[in-house]
């Protein structure tokens, strides 16, 4: 080509190898960012597994089986950090997974927060298990910036696996909330607290956001989920499973 030169070639050429080797770093990078966001949903996970397996390995202490076999969805926030100083504020993070044909889906990840006011001081790290007794109650929670606390949508749970919560009306609440704080267990009524998906991580784990994991048509199966996270799901198919 007329013009075009030695000097010309070589630069091409120059510019070619950097544009490539960006990519690739590029390519690594996000590979490597991947990789490390599996390995903290595998963890966070399992640390949700593992309270919720300490909580019903005490049979006087733990879920009612009955409100557990009836739930459509259970969330696990393990280690929600509580502090204050006159305001005060809590944050977490936990999992969420949801019934399917003969288990529990993948579990999707969310942030729980929420803040107070009034004279407090201290710090507190606190176990919350939350069950989502029907549809409504999970379309709710996958709203943008869902807030526990509107009047009749949850309820501190009973325990006891025996316990039984026919006959008591507050157990229409769409939302059961429990907590574990320094060993205790014990139903707690929730207010004011924010829980909003993780969809940053979601995507990084499933390429999926937390509506199209806990609502979409196409649900992932076990086997196609990254093994670590299996752990919760498994879990939860110890405790209740419908046929």
């Amino acid at each position: 080509m007329k013009g075009f030169t030695k000097t010309s070639a070589l630069t091409l050429l120059g510019f070619s190898l950097m544009l490539g080797a960006c990519l690739t770093s590029t390519a690594q990078q996000n590979r490597d960012r991947n990789t490390k966001k599996v390995s903290e949903a595998a963890k966070q996970s399992a640390k949700a597994a593992r309270v919720f397996d300490e909580i019903m390995g005490t049979r006087e202490k733990s879920i009612p089986q009955d409100l557990l076999d009836k739930a459509e969805a259970v969330a696990v926030f393990p280690s929600v950090f509580k502090a204050g100083f006159i305001v005060g504020g809590r944050g977490g993070s936990g999992v969420i997974s949801r019934r399917v044909a003969g288990g529990w889906g993948a579990p999707a990840f969310f942030d729980l927060g929420g803040g107070s006011v009034g004279l407090q001081i201290g710090a507190s790290s606190t176990d919350y298990i939350l069950l989502f007794m029907n549809e409504n109650a999970v379309e709710s929670l996958l709203s943008d910036k869902f807030e526990i606390g509107g009047e009749g949508s949850a309820a501190a749970g009973p325990v006891g696996r025996s316990a039984s919560a026919s006959t008591d009306v507050k157990f229409n609440a769409q939302i059961l909330s429990y907590s574990r704080s320094r060993g205790a267990f014990a139903g707690l009524e929730l207010k004011g607290v924010v829980i909003k998906p993780d969809n940053e991580d979601n995507l990084q784990v499933y390429g999926m956001n937390a509506r199209d994991i806990l609502t979409g048509a196409n649900k992932i199966s076990m086997d196609k989920m990254p093994e670590g996270v299996r752990v919760f799901p498994e879990t939860l198919g110890r405790y209740s499973r419908r046929k």
